[in-house]
């Protein structure tokens, strides 16, 4: 009988010992799986991806105003671009507008101020100088927080703008990217002024940028 009663426990033992043994195996698995994972993960997001920017299905929204009378808005094309992301942040990358494809989209127009007109003027010698400098091009230097910093080159002159607000979504490979980026004309030689005390031209030129792209 007492003999019995040792032998039982002794296999009661080995049962638990085994369970506890197999418990300490799955949960140092379960550990080495998760480390790899955030390795993984990590890795990734360490990797620099170069996107080329779609020139059709990407665009630029300008927008000027006349202070006291009238704003002005349209769209722009872009020529060519491309950007770097290192996760969701952008490391490097450029972007061209084509100024020569100045399309506005407003209705402050009449028989005397048309559309056309106001292409010619701001194509003209007196805005854009399209003839001399038909393009306009951001440089990206660097990204803090969500707003990119590079710079502006406009009549061949350049400057550091900050593009605000930019928001970044990467979708397997494909890219889309958007913000806001406000200049002073008057920083490019833009200094056409109407002449007129109650008709002034605001200095700032607003673009409303957005960037389609697909992984190269």
């Amino acid at each position: 009988m007492f003999k019995h009663t040792n032998l039982n426990t002794m296999k009661i033992t080995k049962v638990i010992y085994a369970f506890a043994l197999a418990a300490i195996v799955s949960a140092c698995g379960e550990g080495t799986k998760k480390e790899t994972t955030e390795t993984t993960q990590a890795d990734t997001a360490g990797v620099e991806v170069s996107y080329v920017i779609n020139t059709d299905s990407s665009v630029l929204k300008w927008k000027g105003e006349m202070l006291k009378v009238k704003k002005h808005w349209g769209t722009l094309k872009l020529s060519e671009g491309s950007l770097t992301l290192r996760g969701n942040v952008i490391t490097a990358g450029s972007f061209t507008a084509d100024l020569k494809t100045i399309t506005p989209l407003d209705s402050a127009y009449d028989k005397k101020n048309t559309k056309e007109k106001l292409v010619a003027h701001l194509t003209n010698a007196d805005f854009f100088a399209v003839d001399s400098f038909p393009t306009a091009t951001f440089v990206v230097k660097k990204m803090e927080g969500n707003t990119l910093i590079g710079d502006l080159t406009v009549r061949g002159k350049t400057k550091e703008q900050k593009v605000t607000d930019v928001s970044v979504n990467v979708n397997g490979d494909m890219l889309a990217a958007s913000g806001k980026l406000v200049f002073n004309r008057q920083d490019y030689g833009v200094s056409y002024s109407t002449g007129l005390k109650d008709f002034v031209l605001s200095d700032d030129i607003e673009l409303n940028i957005t960037l389609k792209g697909a992984k190269k």
